[in-house]
């Protein structure tokens, strides 16, 4: 059976990333961060899951997207992966922040994360936010 819990850590990050590669698209107060366990998934170390249109109409809310990171895989990578791997589900989060999905194979590919993660790792030293 998979639980889920509230990951403030993550949600931690997820707001310096956004801060940083400066995704104003990404409304950081409607993006909601847990953590799974229990999971069955084999190659899947996190996930985002954004609210349809139709619950948004129907329950009359804005869009909302839920990244949860599944523990048995993304807890026990090295920090670089899991930078990666956050970014790799923001990148699914498109423009117009409405709910749907940017998919694999146009804007979430491996060369596009790679260069938004040198993005990232270039412009916390020219803010100075790696340590030293």
């Amino acid at each position: 059976m998979i639980a889920y819990f509230d990951a403030p850590d993550i949600k931690k990050r997820i707001l310096e990333i956004i801060y940083v590669l400066r995704l104003d698209h990404v409304d950081h107060e409607r993006v909601h961060c847990v953590r799974s366990r229990g999971s069955q998934a084999k190659n899947t170390i996190a996930r985002i899951h954004g609210l349809g249109r139709i619950w948004q109409e129907t329950l009359r809310m804005e869009p909302i997207y839920i990244l949860e990171i599944i523990h048995e895989h993304f807890d026990y990578y090295p920090r670089e992966a899991q930078d990666r791997t956050l970014i790799h589900e923001l990148m699914h989060i498109p423009q117009g922040f409405r709910g749907g999905f940017r998919h694999h194979g146009d804007h979430v590919t491996a060369e596009n994360v790679d260069t938004w993660y040198r993005r990232y790792r270039q412009r916390r030293r020219d803010l100075r936010l790696d340590k030293v």
